[in-house]
């Protein structure tokens, strides 16, 4: 049930269409998946999906499902990256900013990863997105989730919008903003939302996206475009939130909301939540219950200037380039400086020393790997670990043998043309393993980035019983893979990675992420 606040004030808003709007069509919130053009087509996935499906109006890779037994995070092709799960009209909002191969991409409130992940298959894995979380809990799922879809060109941050603002100034092409909000749209979804929900608290994520949105603007580029969305109903965190963000920023213009794409969901706006500022509210786009949502409010907003012409696919600027080469000094210094702290801090202050030192220039670039640095680092130098990761890539992954790497922390990584700042980077690029006992040990991301370019494959069906056994962490019986590493596939979408030895495959998938 809405609290007594927030019914009194659509009541007001609204009138007579209280009742019809609110009115959802099912008891229950509906649930969907979105398909990520990095594995397959829409088609593709239905075809070979073993649920029902019904075609999605908020977004044309999406999915609504409508069977109770469905358990997404359980099935094989959710492992494999193929869908991500999300509430059918949470997919809307993503396609909405254009995104095309090549350019520089902010999810500036990225956890847990489902817009990011529609970023990501828009760019194509050319360009560049960063997704940032502020929280470091959800940062870390956010990392997780971007993994599993197999995300090759991400860099996940966690940061405050502030210091992200303040390091990269009109840095971005395109900005996703899918503002922390008072979320009156999950009222069905999260029993929590009810009791949490007051006129303070919508006050609060009020003031709270402004400060964001004002963020947003300081990182987009000339041209730029940014779509700021929100799960809310209420006025002053929708259309009152971009009247006066339009008031105080007079270098943006509202765009129509769905300029960027051909198919059409949900309502205008409401001319009598602006705030009393002027709006054109037929540009912007709400989804009420009725249309089978949870409630969502979008608004596209340009940035004057021209638009950044984009590399040509398969090249860098060279700006770019330069980033690139201080990605691989930084590693370099990484490996003979290793445990030496930043010089420059006070010391005296614990906590900044600690910020500082997590923070240092070459960890901002490559990203870190506790796990890489507690199981073998030191243990070559980074002359090796190139040496052994090109060996290793030249046989499973020759498509990767000369693409640029450097070593960080006793591991190797894929980096990005990403500038060096004092962020916090949790990952920059795909880290693909690490040396371990004199032998290279591949990792995890590696599989789901790259897994259809692996030279050696056991390839599995979702109705193939070794399928389940894979993903809960056993041993399965190597029918088609030749001894040495392999990746393992259902219906041709990488899982995970496996070693062949007797006609077995020893079981590589982490042990977080298995069936129990």
């Amino acid at each position: 049930m809405p609290t007594e606040y927030f019914e009194a004030r659509e009541r007001a808003l609204l009138g007579q269409r209280y009742e019809t709007l609110y009115a959802a069509p099912s008891d229950s919130a509906a649930r969907g998946v979105t398909v990520s053009a990095l594995r397959t087509t829409p088609g593709t996935f239905a075809a070979k999906a073993d649920m029902a499906l019904e075609p999605s109006p908020f977004c044309k890779a999406a999915f609504v499902v409508r069977e109770e037994t469905f358990k997404p995070g359980r099935h094989p092709y959710h492992h494999a990256g193929v869908f991500y799960s999300q509430e059918p009209s949470a997919a809307s909002a993503a396609p909405l900013l254009g995104v095309k191969p090549g350019m520089r991409v902010l999810d500036l409130c990225a956890a847990p990863g489902g817009k990011s992940s529609q970023l990501a298959a828009a760019l194509q894995g050319q360009g560049l997105l960063v997704s940032n979380e502020y929280v470091a809990a959800r940062a870390d799922i956010l990392k997780s989730n971007l993994e599993r879809m197999g995300v090759p060109n991400a860099v996940i941050l966690n940061e405050a919008p502030a210091r992200i603002a303040e390091a990269l100034p009109e840095f971005f092409d395109r900005v996703l903003v899918d503002a922390p909000c008072s979320g009156e749209g999950m009222f069905r979804k999260e029993a929590v939302a009810v009791t949490q929900h007051s006129e303070a608290l919508v006050k609060q994520c009020a003031e709270l996206g402004a400060q964001i949105l004002d963020c947003a603007a300081a990182v987009l580029a000339p041209g730029g475009q940014l779509v700021y969305s929100t799960c809310t109903f209420a006025p002053e965190e929708d259309e009152g939130q971009v009247a006066a963000f339009l008031q105080r920023h007079p270098e943006f213009t509202l765009a129509d909301a769905l300029g960027n794409v051909d198919y059409t969901f949900g309502s205008e706006g409401e001319a009598n939540r602006t705030g009393g500022l002027p709006l054109d509210v037929t540009k912007v786009r709400r989804v009420w219950p009725c249309q089978g949502g949870e409630g969502h409010f979008m608004a596209r907003l340009v940035k004057a200037g021209t638009p950044r012409v984009l590399p040509a696919p398969g090249e860098y600027s060279p700006e770019e380039q330069l980033w690139l080469e201080a990605a691989a000094q930084a590693g370099k210094k990484a490996g003979k400086g290793k445990g030496k702290p930043a010089k420059g801090f006070d010391k005296a202050d614990a906590r900044s020393a600690r910020r500082e030192a997590s923070r240092s220039c070459h960890e901002a670039v490559q990203g870190r790997n506790t796990r890489t640095r507690d199981a073998g680092a030191g243990e070559a130098t980074p002359a090796q670990s190139l040496a052994a990761w090109q060996e290793f890539a030249a046989r499973y992954f020759p498509a990767l043998a000369q693409r640029p790497a450097v070593v960080h922390g006793g591991g190797v990584l894929l980096p990005l043309p990403f500038p060096q700042t004092t962020l916090h980077v949790l990952r920059a690029g795909v880290f693909v393993g690490s040396v371990q006992k004199g032998r290279f040990v591949p990792e995890h991301h590696l599989f789901t980035a790259f897994g259809a370019q692996c030279t050696n494959r056991e390839e599995l069906t979702l109705t193939d019983p070794r399928t389940v056994e894979y993903l809960s962490g056993r041993e399965i019986e190597a029918r088609a893979a030749a001894d040495g590493w392999c990746c393992v596939t259902v219906d041709g979408w990488p899982l995970g990675g496996g070693k062949v030895s007797g006609g077995r495959v020893k079981n590589h998938y982490p042990k977080a992420l298995r069936l129990l």
